[in-house]
């Protein structure tokens, strides 16, 4: 028969199974692994912080791993600055690897002004590298018109270094780049004719360097080179050539103009002509009228009429003669 369990063997295995669910507990709430990688390394930090951190939605490794690695680097950050950092948003590890990165290349850089930098969006660690290792920027094709009309472009590489006093704030590289823009354009244009810009390019890069371009940026700027020049388009030619074809038609949209007038006035006098012609029918059809009233109050007698009627005939007659002879005449002086 199956020996029974006396009441002291259930309750220590009860204690068993609950001392297992607490330690499972523990062991998952308060990282204990992390708090004896610590003291291992010798950064003093309480148990109940790292359970007080839980409590507080911080994940006590995003925190306690990066102010080990502070310590072993000899900066002295507290573990309340990167657990405010961290509830701000920011990247406690990067920050600190900014300053290890810093005081090994003699920069001075806080804490509070590195986690400034990396809450503005900013990767402070790459700013760092930069201050060490100055980055080029390389521009396109920049394209300026000398005073002879002849188009250049330049290409120009920018060796900048980041200022961390400034990053906070300053301007990036769109600005950098379109202040050189702008510099390399007015110094082409101030060029009396484009070869000048071919024979001495470095001209290009000491102009735009001395007009202080880095101002308000977060960026020094070390030297501008640059790196290539070519020759584009005759814009003064074909300016010109644009200005006579818009003469040309401001010209021909003139004679336009007055040719049109001209037929508008020719219309107006055949107009006139013909009002006048109008007229002098008006003026003949009256002169019968005229007659008969003069016959009839007798101031023009018969005879008179008569011999006004012979004129008239005599005139037609003449016109008729006139008429006939004229096509033989042509025709004599032709033959001769």
């Amino acid at each position: 028969m199956p020996t029974e369990l006396g009441p002291e063997t259930i309750f220590l295995l009860v204690a068993i199974v609950i001392g297992i669910i607490v330690l499972a507990i523990l062991f998952t709430f308060v990282p204990i692994g992390l708090w004896i990688s610590a003291i291992a390394a010798g950064v003093k930090i309480g148990i109940f912080t790292l359970i007080g951190m839980r409590l507080r939605r911080v994940i006590p490794g995003r925190v306690v791993n990066p102010l080990i690695k502070a310590h072993k680097a000899g900066i002295n950050v507290a573990t309340n600055q990167l657990e405010s950092h961290y509830l701000a948003g920011g990247n406690v590890d990067r920050v600190v690897n900014a300053l290890i990165a810093a005081q090994r290349a003699n920069i001075e850089l806080t804490f509070e002004r590195a986690a400034a930098i990396d809450l503005a969006g900013r990767d402070v660690l790459e700013a760092v590298q930069m201050s060490v290792n100055p980055k080029v920027i390389e521009t396109p094709f920049i394209a300026g018109v000398a005073m002879d009309g002849i188009e250049v472009k330049a290409k120009a590489r920018i060796t900048v270094r980041a200022n961390i006093d400034r990053l906070v704030g300053g301007a990036g590289e769109d600005t950098v780049i379109a202040r050189v823009g702008e510099g390399v354009v007015s110094t082409i244009g101030s060029s009396e004719n484009h070869k000048k810009v071919l024979e001495n390019p470095d001209m290009i890069s000491r102009t735009v360097l001395t007009k202080g371009l880095d101002s308000g940026t977060a960026f020094e700027i070390l030297s501008i080179d640059i790196a290539d020049v070519d020759i584009g388009k005759n814009i003064g030619a074909h300016l010109q050539t644009d200005q006579a074809e818009a003469d040309k038609k401001i010209a021909q949209a003139k004679a336009e103009e007055r040719r049109a007038m001209a037929v508008a006035n020719e219309q107006e006098m055949k107009a006139r002509v013909e009002e006048m012609r109008a007229k002098v029918v008006e003026a003949e059809a009256e002169v019968p009228l005229a007659m008969a009233e003069a016959l009839k109050s007798g101031k023009l007698g018969v005879m008179d009429y008569y011999s006004l009627k012979n004129i008239d005939a005599d005139t037609d007659m003449r016109d008729s003669i006139g008429k006939m002879t004229k096509p033989k005449d042509g025709n004599n002086n032709k033959q001769q």
